[in-house]
């Protein structure tokens, strides 16, 4: 029998866990400061409501569950819509949307949730990237403001230095800036998601590879030519400029777009004299999502070239749940990324009891509960084999000293650490 776990998922040994743990406490307690309450949705949702058409690539990818109930063999031609109603969730923004519907009269105005918990998607795994792995979500629902933005790249970004990722760099679009570009450009509505599609490929197939596959979009050159020019014009913008740069550069970009994003490049220009982060307007930034309305954004590190964190602003994904748009924004941290870069154990004492086979086992753990009392992790452990060795095995068991309790040993052994 193969008891090895299923393609794309993990065991976690104890060592590993401490450290997931580790960061995971740190974050949380970052955004506790920032007022975000924790909330818990299911893993199985409405499969209607994961195939609704807003998860972009990723409703590609959900895992579906048959209904209760089918018999063994199932008539040929038979449509998976009548076999599935339920799916595992592939992010926790969906969920939440759901459950602010459900709940919105038990809840405050604004709301801020924090979130932590397993999704799943059904993707071709490789390094970084799994079938089952965390979302460490944050989302402010109920503030129109780019407040909203604001907070959640303060405290995510505060979040991140916490765990020793300093350094980052904020990239920031929006939305409604590229619908601008698109038809500033003369593209039908019906084209710009080919488009942005594209554009999202940039800094792997650079202009030539999105040239050419606009062109199989039927996207002209001369077309392309502007939006290169466009695009290129606009990288590395002034912050300062910023507002005054977009509103002459794209025509049709409406004023609140303008100011929108630059009262969020004066707020972020402000928190970069705070704190080592840095952040750089990106007309090329996506996002894959389609429920996005508004500004979106990612955080970059030196060490990887993936993103290791990012969000946005969706504005009407909830109105699916409640009848009625509600202004919400949301940041979400690649937990699985970020727990990949700290390869650091997060430290404490942990101390062994090693006690002999004639101590009574009330004396042991007698001892242990007074050891523990300071808080200190304590664990007895029976003394066995070679002594040398067992201490060696405590040290790589993560145990950082031990004490020897023996039938003749009085109040409380003497604490020893263990070599590093």
């Amino acid at each position: 029998m193969d008891n090895s776990p299923a393609r794309g998922t993990r065991d976690l040994l104890p060592a590993t866990v401490a450290v997931r743990d580790h960061v995971l406490a740190t974050i949380t307690a970052v955004y506790h400061r920032y007022g975000y309450q924790r909330i818990e949705t299911p893993a199985l949702e409405d499969i209607q409501r994961l195939s609704g058409g807003q998860g972009g690539e990723n409703e590609k990818l959900i895992y579906r569950v048959l209904r209760r109930g089918l018999d063994e063999v199932v008539p040929a031609g038979t449509d998976l819509k009548d076999l599935v109603d339920l799916g595992l969730r592939y992010d926790l923004t969906v969920p939440l949307t759901r459950f602010y519907g459900n709940n919105q009269a038990s809840l405050p105005t604004p709301f801020r949730s924090f979130q932590f918990g397993p999704v799943w998607r059904a993707e071709r795994p490789q390094k970084g990237r799994y079938r089952q792995f965390n979302q460490c979500d944050i989302d402010l629902i109920g503030e129109e403001s780019v407040l909203a933005e604001v907070e959640l790249i303060e405290a995510t970004t505060e979040a991140l230095a916490a765990v020793g990722l300093a350094g980052t760099t904020v990239r920031v679009s929006d939305r409604r800036f590229l619908a601008a570009l698109a038809g500033a450009a003369g593209l039908p509505e019906e084209a710009w998601t080919g488009l942005f599609i594209t554009l999202d490929k940039l800094d792997k197939v650079g202009w030539d590879g999105v040239r050419a596959e606009l062109a199989g979009r039927g996207v002209d050159g001369a077309r392309v030519d502007g939006l290169q020019a466009t695009i290129t014009g606009l990288r590395g913008v002034d912050p300062a400029k910023l507002g005054d740069t977009l509103a002459d550069t794209v025509p049709g970009l409406a004023d609140e777009v303008v100011a929108d994003l630059a009262q969020t490049a004066d707020a972020l220009a402000a928190l970069a004299g705070t704190r080592e982060v840095s952040w750089e307007f990106d007309p090329t930034l996506v996002r894959g999502m389609g429920y996005y309305t508004g500004q979106i954004f990612e955080v970059a590190h030196p060490a990887t070239s993936s993103s290791i964190a990012g969000g946005g602003r969706y504005d009407q994904l909830i109105g699916r749940s409640l009848g009625k748009d509600v202004p919400a924004c949301g940041f979400s941290i690649g937990f699985e990324r970020i727990v990949d870069l700290i390869d650091t154990a997060p430290t404490g004492a942990r101390v062994a009891v090693l006690f002999e086979a004639d101590v009574p086992l009330t004396r042991v753990t007698a001892v242990a509960r007074e050891l523990r009392a300071d808080g200190t992790s304590v664990s007895p452990v029976r003394r066995r084999g070679k002594f040398g060795a067992q201490l060696g095995r405590l040290t790589e068991w993560g145990f950082t000293a031990f004490a020897h309790l023996k039938a003749d040993t009085e109040g409380l052994p003497e604490r020893r650490p263990l070599a590093g």
